[in-house]
């Protein structure tokens, strides 16, 4: 897995740098302070964004699907309320797990969705992983490096999410940067667990999911643990220590709160059908959703319906797959992730004049599925309706500013449409979002020379060129002290 190896080797290069500058600040863990120390929340964002850009542009197993995105990002919006910008993906890993990154990203193992018998379940990971990051408990254990520049504290944040994934891998990455001092960071002390489930089940309640939700998962978990090598333990269970005490207290925590039955969101078996049918062989997918269909092995008719979907659609079948969607939309459930699949079957049957027609009134439907407006952009593209397009995706932009998938698909619209000054422009934006300025310096410059913009459009390109080249020049001030 790429990404394991490369947090591996960026720790293993850099962290004795780190190390070297206090060799025994990270003994032992913080106490339960504000944790603002030299880690600022904004250069904890920036160190989270960095992590982060690793994963999105370098990582294969990154789940680059705005349908499971989306859905992450729901349940997350209503656990944390809104109050702090927070990013939800995925992992294409079959493992339970997930991870908290510094400033706000959240990571989640397709296997932890997969295996979540409830969204409850599902959400109190989501919850104790929030609470770490609004309590800031990675902060505390970087700023414990009083002395770190900034590509330092990328290594020890690496090496801290290293030891969340693969706590293997990252015992070896001790051992070749003081072992003592990454040891110690790699896991949360046990006030920060406490603090993390106390808070985690206050927000299951508060968003309207069933606190006893944890706890039960919790359970089922050190159940299956007993019974398997340690080798096979999930991950999760291997950074984030679950005792007994632990269980009884979130259960006691539980107990005292009214008892709520969360009904699961039909995007919630959705997600779980979809990342179901894109593992192992097409033809062995397609013949076990036709097998739980057949026999009434299912939780949700209408979930291994759209699952045999996605298979047959991955098998080459579209006509058997455009059947099984008649069938689903006959069950009466109202989803996005509906729309999205019977416009992808209509497309794949070469019907795209259909399949954007359906994309266009989903879209007022479900106005904040970014996967429909993806798919109605790239519709609109393809139909040549260039104009239109664009269109969408300055509404898009408006909503979703810092959406570099949206700023890529302009770019190569304004292309087709010979607006030169524009493609550079919305082309920088992109690679200011994935964190490469001198790139976005170059296309602006671009920009500026095209030839074919007027005086508002110019004067918005030099006021953005000065912008990032002082950030870029600041930039290199702070790498060079």
């Amino acid at each position: 897995m790429r990404f394991a190896a490369w947090l591996l080797v960026l720790a293993a290069a850099i962290a004795p740098r780190a190390f070297a500058q206090s060799s025994s600040a990270v003994q032992s863990l913080p106490d339960l302070g504000s944790g603002e120390g030299v880690l600022s929340p904004q250069m904890e964002r920036r160190l989270g964004e960095q992590v982060m850009r690793e994963i999105r542009f370098g990582e294969p197993s990154y789940v680059d699907d705005a349908e499971v995105s989306d859905y992450l990002a729901e349940v997350g919006s209503r656990l944390t309320g809104g109050k702090q910008d927070f990013e939800f993906f995925a992992i294409r890993d079959q493992t339970i797990n997930a991870f908290a990154l510094p400033g706000g990203f959240v990571g989640v193992h397709t296997g932890l969705i997969t295996t979540a018998e409830t969204e409850s379940e599902l959400a109190s990971v989501l919850a104790h992983e929030v609470s770490h990051v609004t309590q800031r408990h990675i902060a505390r254990m970087l700023t414990q490096q009083q002395q770190m520049q900034m590509p330092m504290m990328v290594a020890l944040a690496a090496a801290i999410l290293l030891g969340r994934s693969r706590p293997d891998l990252a015992m070896g990455a001790a051992a070749g940067a003081q072992a003592a001092g990454i040891q110690a960071a790699l896991s949360y002390s046990r006030d920060f667990e406490r603090e993390a489930d106390r808070l985690g089940i206050q927000r299951l309640q508060d968003a309207g999911f069933d606190p006893h939700a944890m706890a039960a998962f919790f359970e089922r978990m050190q159940r299956a643990n007993r019974v398997s090598e340690d080798s096979t333990m999930p991950g999760y269970f291997r950074s984030h220590p679950v005792t007994s005490e632990r269980i009884a207290d979130v259960q006691n925590k539980a107990a005292a709160m009214p008892y709520r039955q969360h009904p699961d969101s039909p995007e919630f078996q959705f997600v779980r059908a979809k990342l179901r049918a894109e593992q192992g062989d097409s033809r062995d997918t397609v013949r076990n959703f036709q097998s739980t269909l057949a026999e009434h092995r299912y939780t949700s008719e209408a979930a291994a319906r759209l699952g045999l979907a996605y298979a047959l659609l991955r098998a080459d079948r579209v006509a058997e797959a455009q059947v099984q969607i008649k069938q689903l939309r006959a069950l009466g459930t109202s989803s996005p992730m509906v729309e999205m699949l019977d416009a992808r079957a209509k497309h794949a049957a070469n019907d795209v004049a259909g399949a954007t027609e359906l994309l266009a009134k989903a879209r007022d439907r479900y106005p904040g599925w970014r996967a429909l407006t993806y798919a109605y952009i790239a519709g609109l593209q393809e139909l040549g309706k260039n104009d239109e397009a664009i269109v969408v995706s300055r509404e898009a932009l408006a909503r979703y500013p810092r959406d570099a998938r949206v700023y890529g698909m302009q770019a190569k619209i304004y292309a087709l449409l010979g607006k030169r000054l524009l493609q550079h422009q919305a082309q920088a934006e992109v690679y200011v979002l994935q964190g490469s300025l001198p790139a976005a310096i170059e296309q602006l410059s671009l920009a500026r020379a095209a030839g074919d913009g007027d005086f508002y459009q110019l004067s918005v390109v030099d006021a953005r060129l000065k912008e990032l080249r002082a950030q870029y020049t600041n930039e290199m001030k702070e790498a060079k002290r």
